[in-house]
C-alpha cells in the first residue's frame, strides 16, 4: 500500500465520528494505489506547455510552477506555455491541440482534465469511455511528436455547482465519480507509459485535514467549491513540481565556526568578509519566497503551503553551523530575528520557512509580477485575437505580431530577475557557552 493511501485510511478512520464530518468509511473512496512512476525529469531547455479547463485557465498553480522554475531552478531554462481554457473538455482540446499547442513544438506536456468531462454527475460507464478515448487520443498525439506528458488526474469539489444546471447527486456522489475517474487516468498512464500526477488524493486528502482544523468554512477545492483558491493550488503545483522531477535542495549556507569559513550554494556569494556574525550576501538564485500569509483562509497561498509538505520538498534553502561555540544562537534576517539551540543549527534551519518575511519576498514578487502579465498575454493570443483570423495567412500575421508582443513580456520575466543584497546575522546568545 503507497503511503499516501495508508496516510489517507489513517485519516478517514480519525475523522469517521467528528462533528463537522459527514459518515465515512474508506471504502467511500475506492482510490486504488498507483504503481511506482517514474518523475518525468525537465531536462534543460525544455518547453513545458501546461493544459487544462478552467482550472488551469485561472492561472494560479500555472503561475506557482513558471514562477518556481524561473525563480528557483533558472539554470535549466524552462521555457512555459499556459494553454487553460475555461469549460473545455478533453475532446475539445483534442481539436485545438495542433494549431494552440503542438506548433509551438513543446518537449513536456500537462494536463488536467476531467471536471468538465464527467459532467457533474454519479459515475457512468458511457461518458468515462469517452473521457478515456479523448485523454489515450491526446497522449498519442504529444507522443508522436517526441513530447513527454504528464497526465493529470481530476481534483476534487466541495459543493455541487449550482451554475450547473444538469449536475445530479450529492457533493460526495461526484466526489466518487471523480475518485473512479482518478483511477482511470492512472490506469492510463500507467498504458501509454508516460508520468501521472495524483491531484485528486491530495486534495482529497487536505480538504478532510483542513475541515478538522479550521471548520466547514475552508474549502480546497474553492469557494465556489469547483475551481481552487490559492491553498488547492498550492497542492495542485506541488504534484506537479514533484512529478516534473523538482526535489527542492536550493542550497545550505554553511557556517564552520572552528575556522570562520563560510561555504555558499551556486547562485549565492559574500559582499563583505565574516565578521561579527554578518554575512552580507548577493543572491542571483532566489528560493520560493512569496511573503507570509494566513493558514486558515483557503483564497491564502500559505494555507495550501501549510496543508502539505511545499517547504520540506520543494523550498529547502538550509543554513547550517558546524563546530558551534555556544549552546544557542540568534539568527537575524531582514527585521526578525530567531533562536535556536546549537543542536538545531547543525542539522540545519529552513531559512525560507522559519522567515517567510525575509528580504527576498519583494524581489521574488516581481518577477512573479512578470510571469502573471505573460500567462495573462498567452490566454488573449490563443482565445481572443488568434481566433480573429479569417484565413490562414491572417492567423499567421496575427501570430507574429502577437509573438513579437510575448517576447516584451519574456524580456520584462528576465529584467526583473536582479541580483539582491541582503544580510544574515548569526550570533552567539550571550553566556551561552557550552561545556
Amino acid at each position: 500500500m503507497s503511503s499516501q493511501l495508508f496516510h489517507l485510511r489513517s485519516l478517514l478512520k480519525r475523522l469517521k465520528n467528528h462533528p463537522l464530518s459527514p459518515p465515512l468509511s474508506f471504502s467511500d473512496y475506492p482510490i486504488e494505489p498507483a504503481p511506482f512512476f517514474s518523475p518525468l525529469t525537465l531536462r534543460k531547455g525544455d518547453r513545458l506547455a501546461i493544459c487544462g479547463d478552467s482550472i488551469t485557465e485561472q492561472r494560479l498553480y500555472s503561475v506557482l510552477i513558471e514562477s518556481y522554475l524561473t525563480i528557483c531552478r533558472p539554470e535549466l531554462e524552462i521555457q512555459v506555455r499556459h494553454y487553460g481554457w475555461s469549460g473545455e473538455k478533453s475532446g475539445e482540446f483534442l481539436q485545438r491541440m495542433e494549431a494552440d499547442v503542438l506548433r509551438f513544438q513543446p518537449t513536456v506536456a500537462t494536463t488536467l482534465y476531467g471536471m468538465n468531462d464527467f459532467l457533474y454527475i454519479p459515475y457512468d460507464e458511457q461518458v468515462a469511455a469517452k473521457f478515456r478515448n479523448n485523454q489515450q487520443r491526446i497522449l498519442q498525439r504529444f507522443l508522436q511528436t517526441g513530447c513527454r506528458c504528464l497526465l493529470g488526474s481530476p481534483t476534487i469539489i466541495d459543493a455541487v455547482p449550482d451554475w450547473v444546471k444538469t449536475a445530479r447527486g450529492s457533493q460526495y456522489d461526484l466526489n466518487l465519480a471523480l475518485c473512479r475517474y482518478r483511477n482511470l487516468a492512472m490506469h492510463l498512464a500507467a498504458e501509454e507509459k508516460v508520468a501521472f500526477a495524483d491531484v485528486f488524493t491530495p486534495m482529497l486528502t487536505a480538504d478532510f485535514m483542513a475541515r478538522q482544523r479550521y471548520g466547514p468554512h475552508f474549502k480546497v477545492a474553492g469557494s465556489d467549491g469547483v475551481h481552487p483558491d490559492w491553498a488547492g493550488q498550492a497542492i495542485i503545483s506541488h504534484v506537479f513540481l514533484k512529478q516534473l522531477g523538482m526535489e527542492g535542495d536550493l542550497g545550505t549556507i554553511l557556517l564552520d565556526e572552528a575556522t570562520g569559513s563560510i561555504t555558499l550554494p551556486p547562485g549565492h556569494h559574500l559582499l563583505a568578509p565574516f565578521e561579527d556574525g554578518q554575512l552580507l550576501l548577493c543572491s542571483e538564485r532566489l528560493p520560493f519566497c512569496p511573503g507570509p500569509g494566513p493558514e486558515n483562509v483557503s483564497k491564502a497561498l500559505r494555507a495550501g503551503m501549510a496543508l502539505i509538505p511545499f517547504e520540506d520538498e520543494l523550498n529547502r534553502f538550509i543554513l547550517k553551523i558546524t563546530s558551534p561555540s555556544a549552546a544557542s544562537y540568534e539568527v537575524t534576517w531582514q527585521h526578525e530575528t530567531r533562536h535556536y539551540p546549537a543542536a538545531d543549527l547543525q542539522n540545519g534551519i529552513s531559512l525560507t520557512k522559519d522567515f517567510p518575511a525575509n528580504p527576498l519576498v519583494v524581489p521574488f514578487l516581481k518577477i512573479w509580477d512578470a510571469v502573471v502579465a505573460k500567462q495573462a498575454f498567452e490566454t488573449r493570443q490563443y482565445k481572443e485575437l488568434l481566433p480573429q483570423a479569417k484565413t490562414p495567412e491572417e492567423r499567421e500575421a496575427i501570430l507574429a505580431r502577437t509573438e513579437e508582443t510575448r517576447r516584451i513580456h519574456l524580456q520584462a520575466i528576465q529584467a526583473a530577475r536582479i541580483p539582491v543584497e541582503h544580510q544574515l546575522s548569526v550570533r552567539p546568545v550571550p553566556h551561552s557557552t557550552l561545556s
